[in-house]
């Protein structure tokens, strides 16, 4: 079996180095057949090998390594700002002799009209500096002689609050549009942010799954629930999932900025979407309803919402019991719950039967509760029986007399 390593040694022998391009022409030939062929512009991800005194030398996963001019790696103090090992992004500009040249960006400090254009033609970045604000967005000095202009919308991802805190700064740019020869040249700096972002994205979602706990911050707050920030990813707390309880209002239990740990409920990447728990992290009270609400004890409780069944009664923290309208009317029929208590009231139930399973409590009412419910329940009946009474039966005092005497009998 013939390796890779031996065809290109076999290239050599034939060719020699000297020979006029017949090297560089057999070297690119075999990187095309081989499907190792690199397109100027092509984006490319390598670990950095050796930091020389003009290159950087990187491991580009092909034939042969990738150099990068050292300066690119500078900060103001001539600083390198990587180091062996490290992974770098670079943009392919050409290949000859075996070394493939990269780049990070076109220099602003004196790129002409044809490296603009190659720029422009392989989308690789180039550098420029926000010279001033003009109408409907910047003025941009790329190099030389060469201006750009940047619209507002492409110079972040969202609105800058003072455009003018802009003007100075030396920022990365792709060209989007290039012609007469240079002399109109449009530019986005958004596009570039926009990809990296994405490309942050993927790199956080291939970190997490679903079940993790991960620490986030509240960005957004709606009717529907919370929007969460966990480290480049966003994602959504429903309202249903943000506590135990029953929430009513997200604005009464979080705010924007708040440091929250949620568990990962779903991850969803075709529609970019991913849910959220702040409930999960918290113990379920039903964990502890038959040690805190043994049968036959009594409790106090509100009533949290009324059904045509029945009055659902919390008594704890996202534990709801049913008071069934069966118990509410004492014996005596009623229509509904709200004939007996309201929304809102504070009453004292006993805990009949409990299904932990279900997460079931049935109630019972207990104490002035009882009491004042019987008498609202015969008021109640009494008024009812007042409707249905033939008129021209006498009063009200008559026919309560000629009852109380119907009752003697």
């Amino acid at each position: 079996m013939i390796e890779e390593n031996d065809i290109d040694d076999k290239i050599i022998e034939e060719c020699g180095e000297d020979e006029d391009g017949g090297f560089a022409e057999l070297f690119e030939q075999s990187n095309k057949k081989t499907g190792r062929w690199l397109e100027p512009g092509q984006k490319l991800t390598g670990k950095v090998l050796k930091i020389g005194a003009e290159w950087i030398f990187m491991d580009t996963g092909q034939k042969g390594e990738g150099v990068i001019e050292r300066k690119e790696f500078l900060d103001i103090d001539g600083n390198v700002t990587v180091a062996e090992g490290d992974v770098i992004t670079a943009y392919f500009l050409s290949s000859s002799h075996g070394e493939m040249r990269f780049t990070t960006r076109i220099g602003g400090g004196a790129s002409g009209s044809t490296q603009l254009e190659q720029a422009w033609q392989a989308g690789v970045p180039v550098e420029g500096v926000v010279e001033k604000e003009i109408k409907g967005g910047y003025e941009i000095k790329l190099g030389g002689a060469a201006r750009a202009f940047c619209p507002y919308s492409q110079i972040a991802l969202r609105r800058v609050e003072n455009p003018e805190a802009l003007i100075g700064t030396r920022l990365t740019f792709q060209i989007s549009e290039y012609a007469e020869n240079g002399r109109n040249i449009i530019v986005s700096r958004r596009s570039l942010l926009e990809e990296e972002q994405q490309q942050l994205k993927e790199e956080a979602q291939a970190g997490i799954k679903v079940g993790m706990t991960v620490a986030g911050t509240v960005t957004s707050l709606q009717d529907y629930g919370a929007f969460v920030d966990i480290g480049g990813l966003e994602g959504l707390i429903p309202v249903s999932e943000i506590a135990w309880s029953r929430v009513k209002d997200v604005r009464e239990v979080l705010s924007v900025g708040q440091l929250v740990n949620v568990v990962i409920k779903s991850i969803d990447p075709e529609k970019n979407r991913i849910s959220l728990s702040i409930k999960d992290t918290l113990t379920d009270p039903w964990d502890l309803v038959l040690d805190r609400f043994p049968e036959g004890s009594f409790h106090s409780g509100t009533v949290a919402r009324l059904d045509t069944f029945g009055a659902f009664v919390t008594i704890s923290d996202g534990v709801d019991g049913l008071l069934h309208i069966s118990k509410l009317g004492s014996g005596k029929r009623i229509n509904h719950p709200r004939e007996v208590v309201k929304e809102g009231e504070q009453i004292e139930v006993k805990i009949e039967s409990i299904d932990r399973s279900s997460r079931r409590i049935s109630l019972a009412l207990a104490g002035p509760a009882r009491a004042a419910a019987e008498e609202e329940a015969t008021l109640t009946e009494f008024r009812r029986q007042t409707d249905e009474a033939p008129k021209g039966m006498g009063t009200l005092g008559e026919m309560m007399r000629a009852r109380s005497q119907r009752g003697k009998k």
